[in-house]
Protein backbone atom coordinates (compact mmCIF):
# COMPACT_ATOMS: atom_id res chain seq x y z
CA UNK A 1 0.00 0.00 0.00
CA UNK A 2 1.79 3.44 -1.01
CA UNK A 3 2.09 5.89 2.08
CA UNK A 4 -0.28 8.52 2.69
CA UNK A 5 0.28 11.97 0.54
CA UNK A 6 2.42 14.41 2.45
CA UNK A 7 3.49 18.25 1.89
CA UNK A 8 5.70 19.82 3.77
CA UNK A 9 6.82 23.13 4.09
CA UNK A 10 9.22 25.29 6.49
CA UNK A 11 7.94 28.29 7.45
CA UNK A 12 9.38 32.00 8.34
CA UNK A 13 8.92 32.63 12.16
CA UNK A 14 6.57 35.88 11.37
CA UNK A 15 3.08 36.51 10.88
CA UNK A 16 4.05 35.90 6.87
CA UNK A 17 3.50 32.17 8.31
CA UNK A 18 0.05 32.10 8.58
CA UNK A 19 -1.05 32.64 4.98
CA UNK A 20 1.26 30.53 3.48
CA UNK A 21 0.13 27.88 5.80
CA UNK A 22 -3.04 28.56 5.01
CA UNK A 23 -2.51 28.65 1.21
CA UNK A 24 -0.40 24.75 1.53
CA UNK A 25 -3.29 22.96 2.97
CA UNK A 26 -5.85 24.64 0.71
CA UNK A 27 -4.06 23.09 -1.93
CA UNK A 28 -3.11 19.89 -0.38
CA UNK A 29 -6.91 18.99 0.44
CA UNK A 30 -7.55 20.38 -3.00
CA UNK A 31 -5.32 17.57 -4.51
CA UNK A 32 -7.25 15.03 -2.83
CA UNK A 33 -10.26 13.08 -3.38
CA UNK A 34 -12.39 13.38 -0.62
CA UNK A 35 -10.68 15.69 1.71
CA UNK A 36 -11.36 17.09 5.12
CA UNK A 37 -13.08 20.32 5.58
CA UNK A 38 -10.89 22.78 3.98
CA UNK A 39 -12.18 25.93 5.95
CA UNK A 40 -11.87 24.55 9.10
CA UNK A 41 -8.55 22.78 8.33
CA UNK A 42 -7.35 26.53 7.24
CA UNK A 43 -9.19 28.15 10.43
CA UNK A 44 -7.39 25.43 12.81
CA UNK A 45 -3.95 25.11 11.06
CA UNK A 46 -3.69 29.02 11.26
CA UNK A 47 -4.41 28.87 14.87
CA UNK A 48 -1.29 26.51 15.50
CA UNK A 49 1.11 28.07 13.46
CA UNK A 50 -0.47 31.72 15.07
CA UNK A 51 0.38 30.24 18.15
CA UNK A 52 3.87 28.92 17.40
CA UNK A 53 4.69 32.23 16.23
CA UNK A 54 3.88 33.39 19.32
CA UNK A 55 4.19 31.43 22.24
CA UNK A 56 8.05 30.19 20.65
CA UNK A 57 11.56 31.22 20.58
CA UNK A 58 12.36 33.16 17.45
CA UNK A 59 15.59 30.75 17.07
CA UNK A 60 14.26 28.68 14.58
CA UNK A 61 11.74 28.38 12.07
CA UNK A 62 8.36 26.66 12.01
CA UNK A 63 7.39 23.34 9.74
CA UNK A 64 4.28 22.46 8.87
CA UNK A 65 3.20 19.28 7.34
CA UNK A 66 -0.21 17.88 5.96
CA UNK A 67 -0.63 14.51 5.12
CA UNK A 68 -3.78 13.03 3.72
CA UNK A 69 -5.27 10.11 5.54
CA UNK A 70 -7.25 7.43 3.86
CA UNK A 71 -10.13 8.94 6.26
CA UNK A 72 -9.62 12.39 6.14
CA UNK A 73 -6.26 14.71 6.98
CA UNK A 74 -3.76 15.20 9.84
CA UNK A 75 -1.93 18.81 10.44
CA UNK A 76 1.35 19.18 12.18
CA UNK A 77 2.91 22.12 13.35
CA UNK A 78 6.68 21.84 14.17
CA UNK A 79 8.77 24.13 16.19
CA UNK A 80 12.02 24.28 18.46
CA UNK A 81 10.32 24.71 21.92
CA UNK A 82 9.50 21.84 23.66
CA UNK A 83 7.65 22.69 26.01
CA UNK A 84 3.72 21.51 25.86
CA UNK A 85 1.20 24.01 23.92
CA UNK A 86 -0.94 25.24 26.88
CA UNK A 87 -4.31 23.30 27.76
CA UNK A 88 -4.90 21.45 24.47
CA UNK A 89 -6.16 18.03 25.83
CA UNK A 90 -8.67 20.25 28.48
CA UNK A 91 -9.37 23.55 30.43
CA UNK A 92 -9.56 23.49 33.80
CA UNK A 93 -12.91 25.43 34.82
CA UNK A 94 -10.88 28.77 35.86
CA UNK A 95 -8.90 28.63 33.15
CA UNK A 96 -11.87 28.76 30.15
CA UNK A 97 -10.51 31.62 28.00
CA UNK A 98 -13.33 34.63 27.48
CA UNK A 99 -14.98 34.18 24.08
CA UNK A 100 -15.02 38.24 23.49
CA UNK A 101 -11.10 38.46 23.78
CA UNK A 102 -9.00 38.16 20.42
CA UNK A 103 -6.61 36.08 22.13
CA UNK A 104 -6.48 32.41 23.78
CA UNK A 105 -9.26 30.76 21.97
CA UNK A 106 -6.98 28.85 19.40
CA UNK A 107 -6.54 26.05 21.51
CA UNK A 108 -10.11 25.63 22.72
CA UNK A 109 -11.02 25.99 18.47
CA UNK A 110 -8.81 23.00 17.93
CA UNK A 111 -10.02 20.61 20.42
CA UNK A 112 -13.42 21.35 19.35
CA UNK A 113 -13.60 21.50 16.03
CA UNK A 114 -10.99 18.31 15.35
CA UNK A 115 -11.55 15.13 15.36
CA UNK A 116 -8.52 14.78 17.96
CA UNK A 117 -5.30 16.70 18.39
CA UNK A 118 -2.24 16.19 20.56
CA UNK A 119 1.30 17.28 20.60
CA UNK A 120 4.77 15.45 20.86
CA UNK A 121 8.26 16.07 21.90
CA UNK A 122 10.52 15.87 18.88
CA UNK A 123 14.61 15.97 18.04
CA UNK A 124 14.20 19.48 17.92
CA UNK A 125 11.34 20.53 20.18
CA UNK A 126 7.51 19.39 19.40
CA UNK A 127 5.13 18.97 17.28
CA UNK A 128 1.24 19.69 17.55
CA UNK A 129 -1.38 18.12 15.55
CA UNK A 130 -4.55 17.67 14.55
CA UNK A 131 -6.81 15.52 12.49
CA UNK A 132 -10.07 16.07 10.63
CA UNK A 133 -12.32 13.52 9.10
CA UNK A 134 -13.30 13.57 5.45
CA UNK A 135 -16.57 14.47 4.24
CA UNK A 136 -17.07 11.82 1.88
CA UNK A 137 -20.51 10.51 2.60
CA UNK A 138 -21.36 7.18 3.84
CA UNK A 139 -24.83 5.82 3.14
CA UNK A 140 -23.99 3.41 6.36
CA UNK A 141 -23.57 6.24 8.53
CA UNK A 142 -26.91 7.98 7.80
Amino acid sequence: MPDNPAWRITLPHSAAAVPLARALVRTALADSDAPADGDTAELLTAELVANAVEHTPARGPIELVVELLANGCQVEVHDGDPGPPGELSSWPDHARPDPWQEHGRGLLLIRTLSAACGHRRTPHGKAVWFTLPSRRFHPADA
